[in-house]
């Protein structure tokens, strides 16, 4: 079990979409641009996504709306979009707050502003049955 790939052919195809928008859209977009076209290519690919999902308020006192993931992919996985010169452990800590909240178990960070698209796996170890 520790070493099977979670969602291993949906994250390969989501993983594919991600290079293609790269490839076709360059480095120097911001984020709503390569979601707007991530978004076209889920639909053509008929993957279920919700976009901007809202995350549960995680204290009294938080505006609600306050968080939202990039993108909720077939209910499964979160998908977090960057462009930036570098992704930093507050993303991966960000992910990770998502997927605990969610009960999600894999999560995706990708940084469309590298020159190599490097997609991120973060897991949630907290969720066992997936």
């Amino acid at each position: 079990m520790k070493n099977k790939l979670v969602y291993p052919e949906l994250s390969y195809k989501i993983t594919g979409i991600l290079f293609e928008v790269h490839n076709e859209l360059g480095r120097y977009l911001n984020e709503k641009q390569y979601g707007d076209s991530l978004e076209s290519k889920l639909k053509e690919n008929n993957i279920s996504y919700e976009r901007e999902k809202i995350v549960p308020i995680a204290f009294n006192g938080e505006n609600k709306g306050r968080n939202k993931i990039d993108f909720s992919i077939e209910d499964k996985i979160v998908l977090e979009i960057k462009t930036k010169r570098v992704v930093t452990k507050e993303d991966y800590y960000q992910v990770r707050r998502y997927l605990k909240v969610q009960q999600k178990k894999l999560g995706l960070i990708v940084n469309f502003r590298e020159k190599v698209l490097t997609p991120k796996r973060v897991l949630n170890p907290e969720v066992k049955n997936w």
